[in-house]
């Protein structure tokens, strides 16, 4: 089968798909709505799936060798400015990172291999996983057990990306990390409040907070090996309830954000360290805690060379590879690629004219649907020729 073709011949029933999830948007681990589509879409088109966790999975094929394609389900919490007809109404949820077009190309590219099943070397395996913006979703479907039976061989993902670059480009990274760690952290200060006319009676917790703060930053000028890249970001810093009154508590919420597994480690070790160890030397405490994590993710060299040759097989109109990409956002996909060879690329889908001028996360973004067509015949078409080159 050409599966470009098939995947071009049903670009209304993707576009209907990925309207769907747009205008539905859920956020999160839980996803009544979005779930219940996926599960009738696939079983419309043949399949038989399966609840894993709050996720959903299905197979097509038998036996051999096993393929697992990937596509993250959740939307963000925030409202929607794109100005679109089909805009999700709620003010309160947007798919402003695309993963509506992720679901609609992993349905219809499940699709395509049913109706080429019986040519297919292998067996496919489907994730559809929710709360990948929290980090939780894939986790949540492995320890449910999305890599037994069967345990997948190899493991491809895409991700869509916005902004001025048209529908053509394809960015992946097989020589080092294709996406950084991210550690959400909290640190909650305790000190002793009391009146602002009487500070010497208080233990302070907001200037041990301002102390920690500053100290972090150092963990990155001095302590950090300038060849890694690491970041530390404090979002959020909150105390106190009125001017002339010394809290009890400060709290300080945050992300260290890497790409190597050791600096990773290292920053996470010494945060805990030198918020104790300062609040400790006011007076006070700390209770420094992460809440969520994922690791780097690191694409497999071998697989994500073959993948690309696959992918050249195809007459994808403007299809142009940029190799060696890291990007400093984060992805729970490396959770499988952990666990499995993997291959992890971004699909360009913005626009030449004023609508590429907003990117992923901005309320008025916008993603071509052009794409769709690309990423369903990709999928597809990679995993039938692996599966056939691996049997």
């Amino acid at each position: 089968m050409n599966y470009y073709d098939r995947a071009l011949a049903l670009m209304e029933e993707l576009r209907e798909n990925r309207r769907y999830f747009h205008t539905n948007a859920e956020v999160g681990l839980h996803m009544p709505k979005t779930k219940a589509y996926v599960m009738d879409k696939l079983r419309q088109y043949g399949l038989e799936p399966k609840e894993c966790g709050e996720g959903v999975t299905a197979t097509v094929g038998r036996g051999g060798k096993t393929i697992l394609l990937r596509a993250d389900m959740d939307a963000l919490p925030m409202a929607e400015e794109s100005g679109l007809p089909y805009a999700c109404p709620t003010g309160e949820q947007a798919h402003a990172c695309g993963h509506d077009c992720h679901a609609a190309m992993l349905l219809t590219a499940a699709k395509l291999l049913k109706e080429d099943e019986a040519q297919l070397g292998g067996t496919v395996k489907f994730m559809f996983q929710p709360a990948e913006e929290t980090f939780e979703g894939s986790k949540n479907m492995i320890s449910h057990g999305l890599l037994e039976d069967p345990k997948p061989d190899a493991a491809l993902a895409y991700h869509v990306g916005a902004g001025k670059i048209p529908v053509g480009l394809y960015m992946y990274n097989g020589n080092s990390t294709m996406m950084f760690s991210t550690d959400i952290f909290k640190i909650t200060v305790h000190g002793k409040g009391a009146h602002g006319a009487y500070p010497h009676q208080s233990i302070d917790p907001i200037n041990i907070a301002v102390h920690i703060y500053l100290a972090l930053q150092e963990l990155i000028a001095r302590e950090s090996n300038p060849q890694d890249a690491c970041l530390l970001t404090v979002g959020q810093l909150t105390a106190g309830s009125a001017a002339n009154i010394i809290p009890d508590t400060a709290v300080l919420q945050g992300t260290i954000r890497t790409n190597q597994k050791a600096a990773r480690e290292k920053l996470c070790r010494r945060l805990q360290e030198v918020s104790v160890g300062i609040a400790a030397a006011y007076g006070g405490t700390a209770e420094p805690e992460f809440i969520r994590g994922v690791p780097p993710l690191v694409c497999d060299k071998a697989f994500t060379e073959t993948v690309v040759g696959y992918m050249k097989e195809l007459p994808v109109p403007n299809a142009f590879g940029y190799p060696d990409v890291t990007a400093s956002a984060s992805d729970d996909f490396a959770w499988v690629a952990e666990q499995v060879p993997s291959c992890f690329m971004y699909l360009s889908s913005g626009f030449a004219d004023e609508r590429g001028n907003y990117e992923a996360h901005n309320p008025k973004v916008q993603f071509d649907e052009n794409v769709l067509p690309v990423g369903a015949a990709y999928l597809a078409h990679c995993a039938s020729r692996w599966l056939a080159d691996n049997k």
